[in-house]
């Protein structure tokens, strides 16, 4: 049966989502386009109809993934528009995103397997950070565009890697203490 243009789109939009929560979740080889498919709710047939290969979706999956956390940090920043820095660091080093690596940073996620991925996944994953540096950049105190650009930079670099080490223990107070320090060091930038 043939499906209209608008319910492909919409089709394509589910496999996107839910390819980027799953791959958050599981890692790139820890999820198989039959899982993908059928957590959308759709055949796996349907799947080379709408992508070219698994490296194609991932690609796409990683654009996706960094639209979301762009938007996700305007959301903070329209909250607190007097401390965008703040409210993007505290979000981003909360338990709640600790807790849900399927919701959150792509990043922090997925970042050491990446390297190891085809160029148009890691070219989606540049272009995916140099958009975030540049968002933190316009909120860093500096005299230059290039203090800047280097505060923020290393700024996401911080909360990337404290994301990663307080999901990586299993002691919880440490999980805490690493994600507090991190928030704390942000806050006097």
């Amino acid at each position: 049966m043939k499906v209209s243009r608008e319910q492909a789109n919409e089709n394509r939009e589910r496999v996107l989502g839910v390819a980027a929560q799953l791959f958050r979740e599981r890692g790139f080889d820890g999820v198989g386009l039959a899982d993908i498919m059928k957590t959308a709710g759709l055949t796996h047939g349907g799947f080379y109809g709408q992508f070219s290969s698994k490296d194609d979706l991932l690609a796409q999956a990683s654009t996706r993934a960094f639209e979301g956390g762009t938007a996700w940090w305007q959301q903070m920043v329209a909250a607190a528009p007097e401390q965008p820095l703040q409210a993007i660091s505290a979000a981003y080093l909360s338990t709640a995103h600790r807790d849900q690596p399927g919701q959150g940073c792509w990043v922090a996620a997925l970042g050491s397997e990446v390297a190891r991925q085809s160029a148009p996944v890691r070219r989606a994953v540049t272009e995916g950070i140099q958009a975030m540096a540049a968002m933190l950049a316009q909120w860093m105190p500096g005299r230059s565009k290039a203090a800047q650009r280097e505060k923020a930079l290393a700024t996401y670099a911080a909360m990337v890697g404290a994301l990663v080490l307080a999901r990586a223990v299993d002691d919880a107070a440490l999980s805490e203490e690493i994600l507090q320090a991190v928030a704390r060091t942000t806050a006097k930038i």
